[in-house]
């Protein structure tokens, strides 16, 4: 990990990700999503809410990819300024790369708050059990001519009506999606593959952590480098 002093990056940075850590996020999940980016040999720099609301388009365009991970999506919207979410959209169609998990999922979208919408005014519900009084669940996701993988979901979005649909949940809504905004790579994760093994306590998988955290580091490499994965 690359420490940003003060409020701001430096004007030539040596990380390409940005892992954002902002009020909101879920402390846990942003350890969750290191542990994947040191697996991967990855170079990141953490931002702040209140670094990021002191960067600039062209700082935010020094990153190949930003990530947004779980947490209250609703909170970390409203801790950035709209100048802020401004600069990060323009950012995203001018070229950096985006993937945003559960909470980012939804802050991708044309959300209720003050939200990135990356995704030409599509707005996200979420997955359906939570109709049911389900919060926690392990959920297994269908991807294009492989087996299901079962996944750590919490209160996590679906993503219907934008972009092409890389994993579906069991109702076959969108669970995992990837497209364009501009010249930015955009994909968005309703579960946490990244969940570590300590979330799975007192629930039932088939599926390891270790083929969950193997699907992270894949959605992470196809993020960064803005390549499409099997899609229906």
């Amino acid at each position: 990990m690359i420490a940003l002093a003060g409020c701001a990056p430096p004007a030539a940075v040596e990380a390409p990700i940005l892992l954002v850590n902002g009020t909101g996020a879920s402390p846990n999940d942003v350890k969750a999503v290191e542990a994947i980016l040191k697996e991967s040999h990855l170079k990141y720099a953490i931002v702040n809410s209140r670094q990021l609301n002191r960067m600039s388009e062209s700082q935010l365009l020094a990153y190949r990819l930003m990530i947004i991970p779980g947490g209250n999506y609703i909170t970390v919207g409203n801790s950035l300024t709209p100048e802020t979410t401004t600069n990060i959209h323009n950012a995203v169609q001018g070229g950096l790369n985006y993937l945003g998990i559960c909470a980012g999922g939804l802050l991708a979208g044309n959300a209720a708050c003050n939200s990135l919408n990356l995704t030409s005014g599509v707005r996200f519900g979420f997955y359906a059990v939570v109709n049911r009084g389900i919060h926690k669940a392990a959920v297994a996701i269908a991807g294009v001519g492989t087996p299901a993988v079962e996944h750590y979901w919490e209160d996590g979005p679906q993503f219907t009506g934008w972009g092409a649909v890389v994993g579906k949940y069991p109702d076959g809504t969108p669970a995992v999606v990837e497209g364009t905004c501009g010249k930015g790579w955009v994909i968005l994760c309703g579960t946490h593959p990244e969940a570590p093994e300590n979330w799975r306590r007192g629930m039932s998988f088939t599926t390891p952590a270790s083929v969950a955290h193997a699907y992270a580091g894949t959605l992470i490499d196809a993020a960064l480098n803005g390549t499409s994965l099997p899609h229906y």
